[in-house]
């Protein structure tokens, strides 16, 4: 198969992915429509780019998959990809940290923006690690596919105990 056609079918179902993502915001969006979306939209708005996020990366995996196939013989890209999977997974570690460190704080203040942009890399953490994994199957060296399991596994525990955390928190006596 021709390079052009290869990137041509990646790029088809990416844009098959956003578009699916689109219409399910769009029914969503419709199928609540009323005053509250009116009085609480940029509350409605977060979770309406939640929703496409998720829906977006669910249905990426199938072009993904086929990207990263078509890659499978670049031994170079898949040392760069396991580096810089290991590196993104602790920006987990580090958001995880500043949940813990901020809880039940009032001196949030300093550190207002990192603590917001924590809580976001939270959030889009099942999505890196849905793409670890599957970069991880791909793999096609041993070394390649440790990395990125270890990168999995780190985003996916951070997200799991924060998870826990937010809706179980610790009461005290």
């Amino acid at each position: 198969m021709r390079p052009l056609v290869k990137v041509g079918l990646v790029g088809a179902g990416y844009i098959g992915a956003f578009t699916l993502a689109s219409a399910v915001v769009t029914a969503y969006v419709a199928a609540t429509s009323g005053p509250d979306r009116q009085n609480y939209g940029a509350m409605f708005a977060f979770g309406d780019d939640l929703l496409f996020l998720g829906v977006f990366g669910v249905a990426a995996v199938v072009p993904s998959g086929a990207a990263l196939f078509f890659l499978r013989p670049y031994r170079s890209f898949w040392r760069v990809l396991s580096v810089t999977a290991l590196v993104v997974a602790t920006t987990a570690v580090a958001a995880f940290f500043d949940d813990l460190a901020w809880r039940g704080s009032d001196a949030r203040s300093a550190a207002n923006a990192w603590s917001a942009l924590a809580s976001l890399r939270i959030l889009i953490a099942p999505l890196f690690a849905l793409a670890f994994l599957l970069s991880a199957v791909m793999a096609p060296s041993r070394s390649s596919r440790l990395a990125l399991l270890v990168a999995t596994a780190i985003e996916a525990s951070v997200f799991a105990w924060v998870a826990f955390i937010w809706f179980h928190p610790f009461q005290s006596p």
